[in-house]
């Protein structure tokens, strides 16, 4: 699994908006950084860290939503929780191949014919979350999900260094 990454710089006497775009900037860039090849199904690892890096975005998003403006914010989560729903179709049935292939190897032969059509069902169904999965990939792109949760980082920043330049004034 993908650790976390560090947010470097992260104080705890930050403004509560730097911290949001701090903390949202470093969890954009590791969805992103897992995209390529996640919809290879022979590489189920690639699935399972993107799954865990959209729940931690969409996480970010969910706990620090006062400090990015609403609708832009509400369109952005929306996004992203249909990536991380759709990753989730695509995983669910890798864990379950995966669980049936070790079962097939403890039960007795008459039965692994009965194990080895379940693990096909399940592979159907991988293949479906994987081409929704495929759609999914297709619509964040068509709308510039990255681009958008970046603008939400700039747009916490610009109220942050809004709101400490009244503050000094």
């Amino acid at each position: 699994m993908a650790k976390a990454s560090h947010i470097r710089g992260l104080q705890a006497t930050d403004p509560l908006r730097l911290a949001a775009a701090r903390v949202l900037e470093v969890r954009i860039k590791e969805l992103f950084a897992q995209a390529r090849g996640v919809l290879d199904i022979n590489d189920i690892e690639r699935v399972h860290d993107m799954r865990v890096a959209s729940r931690r975005l969409r996480s970010v998003l969910e706990i620090f939503a006062p400090c990015f403006p609403a609708v832009e914010h509400r369109a952005a989560l929306r996004d992203v929780k249909s990536l991380a729903d759709a990753l989730g179709e695509r995983r669910d049935p890798d864990v379950q191949i995966a669980g049936l292939r070790t079962f097939k190897g403890a039960v007795g032969r008459s039965d692994q014919p009965g194990v080895e059509h379940l693990i096909e069902r399940f592979r159907a169904q991988q293949r479906a979350g994987n081409a929704r999965l495929e759609t999914v990939l297709a619509e964040t792109q068509a709308s510039d999900l990255r681009g958008r949760l970046e603008a939400l980082v700039e747009a916490a920043r610009a109220e942050s260094a809004r709101r400490e330049g009244q503050a000094t004034a």
